[in-house]
């Protein structure tokens, strides 16, 4: 929560966004005039404003410093990107794969490839998926994924972990665009709207931008189809007293060319924990317009609100203090008070009688606003030339006003008495205004009689990030079982106004030497300029400390590698790829008193994909070794020591096979191990300290997901499954001494598709029933490494019931 939203300087930008669509509007002139010189030209068949996968005919593919460690890190919304001009397009329904290889992902690559032809390891979760997992938010994404876990940390919502690395050292994209470090950006989000999510995993600042040490996830929203209007509706209600419902419809308008998409849903998702929710709202929409078999132009909005009381976490306590219930299997090791800095290191529980309490004000509130305004065409200058644009503004307002830390404390009296857990508030406001523009031009091309297909991408984008942010840390004790939540208390804000303004060239070349081997790469150069002002509550320049102050970063990253189809259905591939980032916090909070400098990391990544002929059996293997250098981590408050570098090395393996109709069976596991190297210090007490050979934070070393369904052929089909995940032990310190305990879950699942026959005018109803958790695990779902006394437990058994229709 580092940052949410003030209104204050940040009026002027919206002007400029115009301004560039006025430009990007004589741009799209100049194209239709130009086209009409091509009258003669064959006609060339362009799709959606979408990235299409190769065919023969070459078309172009579219496709604040000074701060506590905990505000340190608050970050407010945050947005996949691929190109935005280019929209991956699902593939048709033949194409389809066990594991959906062959759909075309912007995150990895602006060539317009398909998954299974990237030369790393590419994950695309469609809508149909998201829907056969009960996948509701963006945070369940991470239990469709091979190797991902996800949490609902409240200080940054939605966020991942993902071969070693989490937080800001993974990248957020909203439809090809990058918003901001996502620990600042990232906010609670249904998938109802989304066409897909793609991950792709390890360095990628190619196409990610800044932050993509461990790899990058891109949200892509539903976009128009060309064809009949399909209409969609669904609703759900669960244990927890929960409720979701939403509607959308696309496709053909009377006007010959244009084409629609609308959607809009609710989802209030109710928590477990008393007095604890998120309401998510969202409504969005596009036209597309083929003005000529060669030129299409289009134009999307999208609002999207959550309103939240959040839960901030169950305190740790020691499991052998006086009166207290101990649970099993959520924490372990030794664990003395991480906030307070005290009490001799004992045994760590969780008090079962804790484990629906919150320790939140009455008077909590968290939420965001976000409009999204995109408008772009796709121009086929010939059979081999494309050019494709897209201008986008972005205005969010986000905030927190919470009790954040709980933390037992071990000096107060006897451990079962009164006032005994410590509390401490924050207040913060983000307001934020990003406009930009990303243009690729996509040649096709024979070199030497081999196929060659290249993208030049100009992007830029202006970032303006205000942030007002309580100064107090108002405190108080409450009682461990029966807290007297009361009120907020007393506010006093200081602003910090960042500016970060983006420019980058890249250039994709993909040449096939052969049919079946081919060489891929790329190279990124940016020029990132930062700002930052601060100002005191009472309005004066905090000059004393540096500010205000301005630098510049030049990141060059790329990537280089190789696809090669040893024999049908057999496709090897390995690359080298590289990331930047800032070595301290992330961009938005960066200090003059802290290295402005960046990290870079690398990765070398090799495997295999493979796919049978008949397309009903699909496994990947991946092995890599990643290197993040010149890490720097918060210790001792806002001293911020080097941790040398971080090593990350693992293997992913994932297979799904349809063997009989009817019959699905999948599964996925991933070994990590990631560790600090050089990672010595004195801490602010003279003390020598060493976390060398330690993992990071919330990092499992091993994952694995299963599951299986089989479909009943009669005359209402019923289909049944269940799904098993498995999350390895975790830390949620570097110090490594308490432990996040390993932990198994299963959902069941059963679906009746009822045919149009029964209700004529409705091609296909779905009713569903759903029990996630089954046996009811106590488990510890996350540890923010800001909030390091209390652990996010993971929901307890629910039951779901739902209906989907579509006509």
């Amino acid at each position: 929560m580092q940052t949410l939203h003030s209104r204050a300087g940040v009026a002027p930008g919206y002007s400029r966004v115009f301004l560039i669509s006025l430009l990007s509007s004589v741009s799209l002139s100049a194209a239709a005039i130009a086209q009409s010189v091509d009258r003669d030209k064959p006609p060339v068949e362009i799709g959606p404003v979408t990235v299409s996968p190769s065919t023969p005919r070459t078309a172009p593919a579219i496709s604040p410093g000074n701060q506590k460690p905990r505000t340190a890190r608050r970050a407010t919304g945050r947005r996949p990107t691929a190109p935005i001009a280019a929209r991956p397009t699902n593939p048709p329904a033949g194409d389809t794969t066990p594991l959906n290889t062959a759909a075309v992902a912007g995150v990895s690559s602006r060539l317009g490839i398909s998954a299974r032809e990237t030369p790393a390891t590419v994950e695309v979760i469609s809508q149909q998926t998201m829907q056969d997992l009960g996948i509701r938010t963006t945070t369940d994404v991470a239990k469709a994924a091979v190797g991902v876990t996800g949490g609902d940390a409240p200080g940054a919502p939605a966020i991942f972990s993902m071969r070693g690395f989490s937080g800001d050292q993974l990248n957020t994209l909203y439809n090809g665009i990058p918003i901001g470090p996502s620990t600042m950006t990232g906010r609670p989000m249904d998938v109802a709207g989304l066409q897909q999510v793609e991950i792709i995993k390890g360095p990628d600042s190619l196409v990610a931008g800044l932050g993509a040490t461990g790899g990058a996830v891109n949200y892509v929203t539903k976009a128009p189809h060309t064809g009949p209007i399909v209409n969609e509706a669904f609703t759900s209600y669960d244990s927890f007293n929960g409720y979701r419902a939403g509607y959308g419809s696309g496709g053909s308008t009377l006007i010959d060319g244009l084409d629609y998409r609308f959607d809009i849903s609710h989802f209030n998702d109710k928590s477990f924990i008393e007095d604890s929710y998120s309401r998510l709202s969202n409504v969005s929409g596009q036209l597309n317009y083929r003005v000529n078999d060669s030129l299409k132009v289009w134009g999307a909005a999208e609002y999207r609100q959550d309103k939240d009381r959040f839960y901030w976490g169950t305190p740790i306590v020691p499991a052998n203090g006086p009166g207290i219930v101990p649970t099993n299997g959520i924490v372990s090791g030794v664990w003395s008070n991480y906030y307070l800095g005290g009490g001799t290191p004992v045994p760590p529980t969780i008090d079962a009688r804790t484990l629906t309490t919150s320790y939140n004000v009455l008077d909590n509130h968290s939420g965001a606003s976000e409009l999204w305004l995109r408008s772009g065409f796709q121009w086929d200058i010939t059979n081999s030339i494309s050019l494709r644009s897209q201008v986008y503004g972005y205005d969010a307002h986000r905030h927190w006003f919470n009790n954040e830390i709980s933390s037992f404390d071990q000096t107060v009296g006897n451990f079962a008495g009164a006032q005994s857990i410590y509390r401490e508030r924050l207040a913060l406001d983000h307001a934020q205004r990003l406009y930009g523009n990303i243009t690729d031009l996509t040649v096709n091309s024979s070199i030497g009689g081999m196929d060659n297909r290249f993208v030049a991408t100009v992007a830029a984008s202006n970032n303006q990030f205000n942030v007002s942010q309580d100064t107090l840390f108002f405190n108080d004790y409450v009682d461990l079982l029966n807290p007297d939540r009361g009120l907020y208390g007393p506010r006093s804000d200081e602003k910090i106004y960042t500016r970060v303004n983006t420019a980058s060239l890249s250039f994709e070349d993909r040449l096939k030497l052969t049919s079946t081997f081919a060489l891929i790469g790329g190279i990124r150069f940016e020029d990132i300029k930062l700002d930052r002002t601060r100002f005191f509550p009472d309005g004066t320049l905090e000059s004393a400390k540096g500010y205000p102050f301005s630098t510049t970063f030049n990141p060059v990253t790329g990537r280089v590698g190789y696809t090669w189809d040893i024999t049908p259905g057999v496709m090897l591939y390995s690359q080298y790829a590289t990331a930047a980032d800032p070595t301290v916090a992330n961009i938005f909070i960066l200090a003059p008193s802290v290295p402005l400098l960046l990290t870079t990391s690398r990765t070398y990544e090799t495997g295999v994909k493979v796919l049978s002929a008949d397309k009903r059996a699909e496994a990947t293997f991946s092995a890599f070794d990643i290197q993040r250098k010149n890490v720097y981590v918060p210790e001792s408050g806002i001293v911020f020591n080097i941790a040398g570098k971080i090593e990350s090395k693992g293997i992913e393996i994932a297979a799904a096979i349809n063997p009989i109709a009817g019959l699905k069976l999948w599964g996925n596991v991933a070994f990590v191990q990631s560790r600090f190297i050089d990672f010595n210090y004195v801490d602010g007490n003279g003390v020598f300290q060493s976390y060398s050979g330690k993992t990071p934070p919330n990092v499992p070393n091993f994952i694995a997901n299963a599951g299986a369904s089989y479909r009943f052929d009669t005359t209402l089909p019923v289909e049944i499954g269940g799904l098993m995940r498995h999350v390895g032990d975790r830390f949620n310190f570097q110090d490594n001494l308490l432990v996040m305990n390993a932990y198994t879950t299963f959902d069941a699942f059963a679906f009746v598709d009822i045919p149009k026959t029964y209700f004529p005018g409705v091609d296909r109803t779905r009713i569903s029933f759903r029990v996630r958790n089954l046996t009811n695990k106590l488990y510890a779902a996350w540890g923010d490494p800001g909030y390091t006394d209390q652990i996010v437990l993971g929901a307890p058994r629910s039951y779901e019931v739902a209906a989907s229709f579509r006509w």
